[in-house]
C-alpha cells in the first residue's frame, strides 16, 4: 500500500489531519480523551516523573487524610500534556472521595460557579481545568469560598437587592493552567500548594510508554519505545498518541511489533523527525536559515514565509524551537542559532554563529547565557 493510500486510511480512522491537526500538538480532541483517560495512573505510587511535585503533594494528601480534614486547595501549573488532569483525580483517588470536573471558560457568571459550590458534598473535590479563563465576577466569588466555605446569593436588583449568604462543606479545589502569569493575586494566593510541572526526561517517557502499551495491548520492543520517546517533545500526551500511531502503522505494514524500524518509518510517515520537529518546525527553520542567512527576521515576515499565521508561528512553532535551543529571539526579530544549521544540515554564514553568541551575550544580565 503506498503512502498516499495509508495516509487516507489514517485521515478516516483518526479525523481530519489538516495543517492545523499537528501529531506532535499537545493539544487533545475530544476523541482522544477517551483513550488518555484509560491511560492514565490512578494513584500517586504509580505517576511517572514529576519526582518533586508528586513527593510534595504525597505529603499534603497524607498529612490530611491523618488529620481527618480536607486538604488545602492545589493549584497545578504547566505547558498542555503532561499530567495535570491526571494529578487532579489521583487527588481525589487518594482522598477516596468524589471528583467534580469543569472548567473556567465553562464558568461565565457568578451564578454558574454559585451552582456547582452549591451541590458539592463534604471534603468533594472541585477540578477547575483552565482556571485563569474564569470570568472575573465568578474569580471574586471563588475567592470566599475557598477562603470561608460560604458564597453570598444575591436576591433582586437594584437598590432593594439583598445578599444571602451559604454555608458550604469544605471541599478542595485543584486549579489546573496553563498560564500561570494570568491569574490574579488574590486567587493565587488562596492555593495551600503549587506545583508545577516541567517537561519529561525521555527515561520516564520510556516508562510511560512501556506502561501504555501494556495498557493497549501492543507488543513493544526497548528500541522502538525509545525511539518514540526521543521524539516526544518531553510530552507524555504526544507519546501516547505517537505510540498508537506506530501501532497502527505496525498492524498494517509490518507484523503488529512495534520495534525500531516501525517507529521510524511511521514517524517518517508523519514528519516527525529525530528531534521530535514536524513540517511546521522544519519551515519555521528551513525560512530563517535559507531565505533570510540567518536572520534576525520579523514575525511577520517569518509567517507570511511558511504560509502561516503569525499567531501560529509564535504559539505552535516557537516555543519548542526555542527551548530546545534552534532558535533564538532578539529585539530585531528571530535568528537561527547553531543547532538549527546544524540540523538542517547546512554551513552557517561567515559571522552567523558569532552574531547568536553575541545575541545570547546580550540577553543575559551577567556572562553568557548557556543551556
Amino acid at each position: 500500500m503506498s503512502s498516499d493510500g495509508f495516509s487516507s486510511e489514517m485521515r478516516e480512522a483518526d479525523g481530519s489531519l489538516d495543517a492545523t491537526a499537528r501529531v506532535v500538538d499537545a493539544a487533545q480532541s475530544d476523541e482522544e480523551r477517551t483513550v488518555e483517560a484509560a491511560l492514565r495512573p490512578k494513584r500517586l505510587a504509580d505517576f511517572p516523573g514529576q519526582p518533586r511535585v508528586r513527593d510534595q503533594l504525597d505529603l499534603v494528601l497524607t498529612a490530611a487524610r491523618r488529620r481527618g480534614t480536607a486538604p488545602d486547595h492545589v493549584l497545578l501549573s504547566g505547558p498542555p500534556g503532561l499530567g495535570k488532569t491526571t494529578l487532579a483525580m489521583i487527588v481525589a483517588a487518594e482522598l477516596e472521595r468524589p471528583i467534580r470536573v469543569t472548567s473556567g471558560p465553562a464558568i461565565q457568571h457568578a451564578g454558574d460557579l454559585a451552582a456547582v459550590l452549591s451541590s458539592l458534598d463534604e471534603g468533594e473535590v472541585l477540578f477547575l481545568d483552565e482556571i485563569h479563563r474564569m470570568s472575573r465576577a465568578a474569580e471574586e466569588m471563588l475567592y470566599l469560598a475557598m477562603e470561608d466555605f460560604r458564597v453570598d446569593v444575591i436576591v433582586g436588583k437594584g437598590p432593594g437587592a439583598t445578599a444571602i449568604p451559604l454555608e458550604l462543606p469544605p471541599f478542595t479545589v485543584v486549579g489546573a493552567t496553563t498560564r500561570a502569569g494570568l491569574l490574579p493575586a488574590p486567587l493565587r494566593d488562596r492555593f495551600g500548594f503549587t506545583g508545577h510541572l516541567d517537561y519529561y526526561a525521555s527515561a520516564d517517557l520510556v516508562t510511560i510508554l512501556h506502561r501504555s502499551a501494556r495498557l493497549l495491548g501492543v507488543d513493544a520492543t526497548d528500541d522502538g519505545i525509545t525511539e518514540i520517546a526521543g521524539r516526544s517533545r518531553g510530552t507524555p500526551r504526544i507519546a501516547n498518541r505517537l505510540l498508537r500511531r506506530v501501532r497502527d502503522w505496525a498492524q498494517i505494514h509490518g507484523d503488529s511489533s512495534v520495534d525500531l524500524p516501525a517507529a521510524r518509518e511511521a514517524l517518517a510517515l508523519f514528519d516527525v523527525d529525530e528531534a521530535g520537529l514536524d513540517r511546521l518546525d522544519r519551515a519555521v527553520l528551513e525560512a530563517v536559515c535559507r531565505r533570510f542567512g540567518g536572520g534576525p527576521v520579523g514575525l511577520s515576515t517569518l509567517a507570511v514565509a511558511v504560509g502561516e499565521e503569525a499567531d501560529t508561528v509564535e504559539t505552535v512553532a516557537e516555543p519548542y524551537l526555542v527551548r530546545e535551543g534552534f532558535l533564538v529571539r532578539t529585539p530585531r526579530g528571530r535568528a537561527a542559532a547553531p543547532r538549527a544549521w546544524q540540523h538542517l544540515g547546512l554551513a552557517p554564514p561567515t559571522g552567523a554563529a558569532r552574531q547568536v553568541e553575541m545575541t545570547f551575550d546580550a540577553q543575559a544580565p551577567s556572562g553568557r547565557l548557556r543551556g
